[in-house]
């Protein structure tokens, strides 16, 4: 079943809740339904809409943003050490999370809590606690409207890294991702490597699936503002990723400087939370926007403000980093 809306009010369908329309809104049922909405949407002016949790809309959106609404979790495989999930799209992630949880499923207990839907997740290659979506994603189902024909692809060929993929490059704006094939573990695998997790996990009794899950859940939280009562979209910037002369600098002007290697070419990864609240930027507010007071990364709409007020203290805070650091920062979100 398709359904479309013109003139659609955006404010209930992004984490900001800033007020844009949208000049379409089709929300679709089925695979099948998407030959027939792509015969008649324009190249160029389309968008995918999920659960709007990593997106901040500047203005009126001058085209068609497309939801898919099917939802639901489908054992499509199995042996001795491995479970393969389907999950249609517009599940929510952390719904599939605590599903697997109460299954005993390893492999997804680190990204509990993680705003936004299954079919997000490939996109960004979502991540938190030493963990990220690529860890267990096995094949993404799509629909290419340049081809116009449904396809999948294997893990590989989505060309997964930190916070990208290829429907972020070669991909982007011609792809609709109806569905994702997820592989688990049976057997215990805990990843308890990533900051005060371990001692969380370990105060709730060991790390058993169900306390690895609670433990990060709390920490969320505890850091986190919730969308429902304070407008965001999470981290809004990335982890820079800099060279390893870089890295070095910074840690001869700060020790406590966190530097993390993610590959084998002299590349480390910074915390951007980290540069932003040593920028002096913790806490700081522009008029109806600020930095959340206990999390640098987060991005936060006081009330009342617009994408461009969210964009205005972004751009401040890069400068800010920059200007301390010689770093540049980059907005996870996307900006429409």
């Amino acid at each position: 079943m398709i359904r479309e809306t013109a003139d659609a009010p955006l404010r209930q369908r992004n984490s900001f809740h800033v007020e844009e329309q949208a000049e379409r809104l089709i929300e679709f049922d089925r695979e099948e339904d998407l030959d027939l909405i792509f015969g008649k949407v324009r190249p160029g002016r389309w968008y995918i809409l999920g659960g709007g949790n990593n997106i901040l809309f500047t203005r009126r959106f001058e085209g068609t943003l497309i939801k898919p609404a099917a939802t639901g979790i489908t054992v499509i495989g199995e042996d001795a050490d491995t479970v393969t999930l389907r999950a249609e799209a517009a599940t929510d992630w952390d719904r599939m999370v605590a599903w697997c949880v109460e299954r005993g499923l390893w492999g997804a207990e680190n990204l509990s809590l993680i705003p936004g839907t299954v079919g997000a997740s490939p996109v960004q290659n979502i991540g938190a606690y030493g963990a990220e979506a690529a860890g267990i994603i096995y094949r993404v189902h799509l629909y290419d409207t340049l081809r116009r024909e449904h396809a999948t692809l294997e893990k590989a060929d989505c060309r997964f890294a930190y916070r990208d993929s290829i429907f972020k490059h070669e991909m982007r704006g011609r792809t609709v991702i109806t569905a994702v094939e997820l592989r688990l573990g049976k057997h215990p695998a805990p990843n308890l490597a990533y900051g005060d997790l371990k001692a969380q996990v370990e105060a709730r009794g060991g790390a058993s699936i169900a306390n690895i899950r609670n433990a990060v859940c709390a920490i969320r939280r505890s850091k986190l503002p919730d969308p429902d009562t304070l407008g965001n979209a999470g981290s809004f910037f990335k982890n820079p990723v800099v060279d390893n002369a870089t890295a070095e600098r910074l840690r001869e002007e700060d020790p406590a400087c966190p530097v993390y290697p993610v590959s084998a070419h002299g590349m480390c990864k910074l915390a951007a939370g980290w540069l932003i609240d040593r920028a002096g930027l913790k806490g700081f507010r522009m008029g109806r926007v600020g930095v959340h007071e206990r999390q640098a990364l987060v991005l936060v709409n006081f009330g009342g403000a617009t994408g461009n007020d969210v964009m205005a203290l972004a751009r401040y805070v890069q400068q800010r980093v920059f200007d301390s650091f010689g770093v540049r920062i980059e907005p996870e979100v996307n900006i429409l």
